[in-house]
């Protein structure tokens, strides 16, 4: 099989989790696609240097993951504060989803960025402790630490939200 055919085929079966990373870190539709783009590219011209097929997913979600901080490197955007409410509907829950579901998606989004990157990670993308270590450069013990405490954050807010609706 050609070089070609190799990296359409690899391509093809992590572009979903490409796209749902970079959307989970850019947290704008038409950035992650920018970023997926780019990563692919950087991904082609850079082939040779992968030795394990096993790995691509990673290597490309590496990829993405810095080319989202070159992006504010180059950028230099103006600081804005984000809320859940400022995101497309679509990208906050899906149709048939139960609103519990969409509530929590909600409170990730509410979570630190430290905080929620290894959580989605783990949680909506299937990766471990040592995977997303790697990804994101820190110690697994870091990452664990991490985990708990975006959980712990994360059940705060359910349980003050659940106070709220008792009130």
């Amino acid at each position: 099989m050609s070089k070609h055919f190799q990296f359409e085929a690899l391509v093809r079966s992590v572009l979903p989790e490409l796209h749902s990373y970079a959307l989970w870190l850019a947290r704008d539709p038409h950035l992650a696609e920018d970023l997926v783009q780019e990563a692919l590219l950087r991904g082609w011209r850079s082939l040779h240097t992968l030795r394990e097929p096993a790995a691509a997913k990673g290597w490309l979600m590496r990829i993405i993951r810095r080319e989202h901080a070159r992006y504010y490197e180059r950028q230099r955007p103006e600081p804005v504060d984000l809320q859940a409410k400022d995101f497309p509907e679509a990208l906050l829950s899906c149709r048939d989803e139960a609103a519990e579901i969409g509530e929590l998606r909600q409170l990730i989004f509410e979570l630190d960025n430290d905080y929620r990157e290894p959580l989605v990670l783990q949680v909506l993308l299937g990766y471990s402790t040592a995977e997303i270590a790697e990804l994101m450069d820190l110690s697994q013990g870091a990452v664990l630490t991490r985990l708990f405490r975006a959980r712990k954050k994360l059940q705060k807010s359910l349980n003050r939200d659940s106070v709220k609706a008792q009130q």
